[in-house]
C-alpha cells in the first residue's frame, strides 16, 4: 500500500483483532448451519477468511483447516489476476480447479466476495468447503484409481458466480449438471454465498465505528506482526542442516514406496525447505500442487514454533521451499490430485522427523498419516434417490515428549470431525455395526502412539457402490526416538464366507445387501525406549482393554500382577 497509513495503539489493535476474528468465526458457524451436505454441517470440512484488498490472508476462522489456507490465497490470485478493477459490490468469485484456479483439488470450492465501502475496495470475505461429489469417475470424487485432472470432476477456473447480487443461473445450472446429488450441490453452495454476504455485512457494519484507513492499518499491523514474530522463532532455532526421509505406500496405478525427501536449511532468520530428491509425479490422484506444499510447511512451522500465531500472510510469507516441478509436491497439469491431502500428511511427517534433531520435545512421532476415505453411493431404497457418503477418517496421534499420542482423531493439517453414528444412519440407507478403537494399534513406547478407529459400514436394503483411499496401510507411522511403530491400516470386504482384503485405494467396488465394508484406520508411532514407560501408565494400558495382554508383554514385558 502507498497510502499513509494511521499509527494504532495496541487497544485499538486487539480490538479490531477480535473483531475480524469474530467475523470470520461466525461465517465458519453460518456455513455450517446453512449447508446441505454431512459433510459440511456435521464433518465442519469447511474454513472462513478475510483477506485485505491485495488477496493476503489476515484473519481465519478458529476451527478452519490448514489445508484450506492454501487454496483461498490460490484462488484471490487468481481474480486479482483475472479480474483487476473489474470487481464491483455484490459480486461473488468461485474457482476449484488446482492447476489454474489456485486450488488443491477439485472437491475444494472456493468463493470470495469483495466488500466495497463508500466506493473503494476493502477486502475480501473468503469461505472454501469440500463437496461430497463434483462429478468425475467415482461418486465421492475421491476414489482411487484416477490418473489425470479430467476424472475427478468438474474444473471450474476463477469465475464470476454472483454479479451485482445477481446469481448467474446459467452457470450455476451447468455446474450442478456435472454433480451427483445436484440438490445437496445446490444447498451448499448457496450456504456459501449466505456465508459471504453476512461477511460483508459483519465488515460494513464495523466500519460504520472505525474509520477505513484505521482497519486498513489494522490489516497490515496484523501480518507484519505476525512475520516478526515467527522470524523471531526462526531465529531462535539452531541453525544447521536437517533431513528426513519417508514413503507413500502407493498411487493406486501400480507404483509403490514413493519417496518423499525433505531438506532443511535454517540459518539466522532464513529457513529454505528443499524437496530435491522426491519422487517424480505419479500416474494416481496422491500428487499435490505447490500451495497445498506450502500450506504443510506452514502448518508445520506454526504448530511447532508457535501455536497460537494468527494464520495469515505473514505467516505464509516466513518459508522459502523448493521443488522440481513435475514431482509429486509440485505436480504439473494434467496431474491427478484428489488424494493430496494423504500425501500433506506424509509431507508434514518428513518435516518433523527432520526437525527432530533441532526440537526433539517438540516433534512427534508419525500421527496416522492418512486422511482414510471411505465413500458409499447407491440409490436410497427409501427415497428413491441418489446418495453419496463420504468421510475421510482420523486415526491415532503420535506420542509427544510428555504425554500419549492422542486416540482416534483426525490429525494435523485436516482437523474435520469424524461422522456422528446417528447422522450417517439417518442421512443415508446405511448401518453402522460397529464403531471403535482399534486394539494393540498404537505404537509402544514412553509415551504410546494413539489408537485406530475400526468402523464397519453395512448397506440397508439395497447393494451400493464403495470406493476409497488409505495411506498407512503398507508402510508403518514411525516411533521416535526409540518408540515402536503404529499399526497399519486396511479395508476389508466382510461377506458370509469371512473377510477379503481390499486394495488400499479400491474403485467402484459393488457391495451386496448382508456384506459390510470393514474400514480400519492406521494407529500412530510412540515416542521414547518402551522400557522407560511407567508401571501405572501400563497397568491402566491393561485395565482399559486399549492393548491386549500379548502386545504388553511383548513390547515392555509387562506381567499381570506385577506392578513393580
Amino acid at each position: 500500500m502507498n497510502e499513509t497509513l494511521p499509527i494504532l495503539n495496541p487497544i485499538e489493535i486487539e480490538i479490531l483483532f477480535n473483531s475480524l476474528r469474530s467475523i470470520a468465526d461466525e461465517m465458519f458457524v453460518a456455513l455450517k448451519r446453512s449447508a446441505y451436505s454431512a459433510n459440511i454441517k456435521e464433518r465442519q470440512d469447511h474454513s472462513t477468511v478475510i483477506a485485505d484488498l491485495d488477496g493476503r490472508l489476515v484473519v481465519q476462522a478458529e476451527a478452519s483447516l490448514p489445508i484450506h489456507i492454501a487454496s483461498m490465497t490460490g484462488l484471490l490470485r487468481g481474480v486479482i489476476a483475472k479480474f483487476g478493477s473489474d470487481i464491483a459490490p455484490g459480486d461473488i468469485f468461485v474457482g476449484n480447479d488446482p492447476h489454474v484456479a489456485g486450488g488443491t483439488h477439485l472437491p475444494d470450492i472456493n468463493m470470495a466476495m469483495p466488500v466495497f465501502h463508500d466506493g473503494q475496495l476493502v477486502c475480501f470475505v473468503c469461505n472454501i468447503a469440500h463437496h461430497a461429489d463434483v462429478g468425475g469417475i467415482a461418486a465421492g470424487s475421491m476414489a482411487g484409481g484416477m490418473s489425470e485432472i479430467y476424472q475427478e470432476g468438474l474444473r471450474i477456473p476463477v469465475l464470476r458466480l454472483v454479479s451485482g447480487y445477481r446469481l448467474q443461473e446459467e452457470l450455476l445450472a451447468l455446474v450442478l449438471l456435472n454433480v451427483r446429488v445436484p440438490d445437496e450441490r445446490r444447498g451448499d453452495y448457496f450456504a456459501q454465498i449466505a456465508s459471504c454476504r453476512l461477511g460483508e455485512r459483519r465488515v460494513l457494519s464495523l466500519l460504520e465505528t472505525f474509520k477505513l484507513n484505521t482497519l486498513k492499518a489494522v490489516f497490515a499491523d496484523l501480518i507484519d506482526r505476525t512475520h516478526e514474530r515467527m522470524k523471531r522463532h526462526i531465529s531462535a532455532l539452531p541453525d544447521g542442516v536437517y533431513g528426513f526421509s519417508d514413503r507413500m505406500d502407493d498411487d493406486g496405478l501400480g507404483n509403490d514406496d514413493i519417496p518423499i525427501t525433505v531438506r532443511i536449511e535454517k540459518s539466522g532468520s532464513d529457513i529454505l525447505f528443499d524437496f530435491t530428491g522426491t519422487s517424480h509425479q505419479v500416474r494416481g490422484n496422491i500428487n499435490m500442487t505447490l500451495n497445498a506444499t506450502h500450506a504443510a510447511i506452514c502448518y508445520c512451522l506454526k504448530a511447532l514454533l508457535d501455536p497460537d500465531a494468527p494464520n495469515n500472510d505473514g505467516l505464509l510469507r516466513i518459508p522459502r521451499f523448493t521443488a522440481p516441478e513435475g514431482s509429486l509436491v509440485n505436480s504439473k497439469f494434467p496431474a491427478s490430485v484428489a488424494g493430496r491431502a494423504h500425501t500433506c500428511q506424509r509431507v508434514i511427517d518428513v518435516i518433523l522427523g527432520a526437525f527432530a534433531q533441532a526440537l526433539p520435545d517438540k516433534v512427534v512421532a508419525a500421527a496416522n498419516g492418512a486422511n482414510t476415505t471411505a465413500v458409499f453411493s447407491g440409490v436410497d431404497p427409501r427415497s428413491g434417490k441418489n446418495y453419496v457418503y463420504l468421510e475421510t477418517l482420523g486415526g491415532g496421534f503420535g506420542g509427544r515428549a510428555t504425554q500419549d499420542g492422542t486416540d482416534g482423531v483426525q490429525v494435523h493439517i485436516t482437523n474435520t470431525s469424524n461422522l456422528p453414528v446417528e447422522a450417517i444412519e439417518t442421512e443415508y440407507p446405511l448401518l453402522v455395526e460397529s464403531y471403535e478403537l482399534v486394539q494393540d494399534s498404537g505404537g509402544a513406547g514412553r509415551h504410546r502412539g494413539g489408537m485406530a478407529i475400526r468402523r464397519v459400514i453395512r448397506p440397508v436394503g439395497h447393494s451400493c457402490v464403495f470406493s476409497g483411499m488409505g495411506e498407512r496401510f503398507r508402510n508403518q507411522p514411525w516411533g521416535i526416538f526409540g518408540g515402536e511403530p503404529g499399526r497399519t491400516g486396511q479395508f476389508l470386504l466382510r461377506t458370509s464366507d469371512g473377510e477379503i482384503r481390499l486394495p488400499n485405494k479400491p474403485l467402484g467396488l459393488q457391495v451386496q445387501e448382508g456384506q459390510a465394508v470393514v474400514v480400519e484406520t492406521p494407529g500412530a508411532g510412540g515416542y521414547g525406549p518402551p522400557a522407560e514407560r511407567s508401571s501405572e501408565d501400563l497397568s491402566r494400558d491393561r485395565a482399559e482393554g486399549r492393548f491386549s495382554l500379548d502386545f504388553l508383554s511383548r513390547n515392555y514385558g509387562y506381567i499381570e500382577g506385577d506392578h513393580s
